[in-house]
């Protein structure tokens, strides 16, 4: 496996453990991180894929976009895109005043996390 990819997946393995950890927390639970860094472990698990397969990913953090650039260079993948907007969303409007995360929203953005993640790592390069 390449170098830099290994680093996107311990990165990626990292942003999980957070989320997963303050997920956990019963006192003053950060649902926001948990939404930030699910979506954070899928993107750094895509952009990884994608150096696997020769495509250097772009500096974005839409999961759709990385989704579109993956589908023709690994057509064992495959994920609704629904999911994927539902991520991104909940990492960006989270982050700011106005709006923030409850449980019903961290827990689906952790289980949706938690799918892609299997998902991903299935895929020959992220192996």
């Amino acid at each position: 496996m390449n170098e830099i990819v290994e680093e996107w997946i311990n990165k990626a393995e990292a942003d999980f453990a957070t989320a997963e950890r303050e997920f956990a927390v019963t006192e003053r639970t950060n649902f926001d991180a948990v939404c930030l860094h699910a979506q954070q472990c899928i993107e750094k698990l895509m952009k990884g894929l994608l150096i696997a397969n020769g495509v250097t990913p772009p500096k974005i953090h839409d999961l759709a976009h990385l989704n579109r650039l993956l589908l023709p260079v690994c057509t064992d993948w495959n994920w609704p895109l629904e999911e994927l907007h539902f991520l991104s969303r909940a990492a960006v409007e989270f982050r700011y005043p106005g709006e923030i995360a409850d449980l019903e929203q961290a827990s689906r953005a952790l289980d949706i996390c938690k799918r892609i993640r299997a998902r991903l790592k299935e895929l020959p390069g992220l192996k």
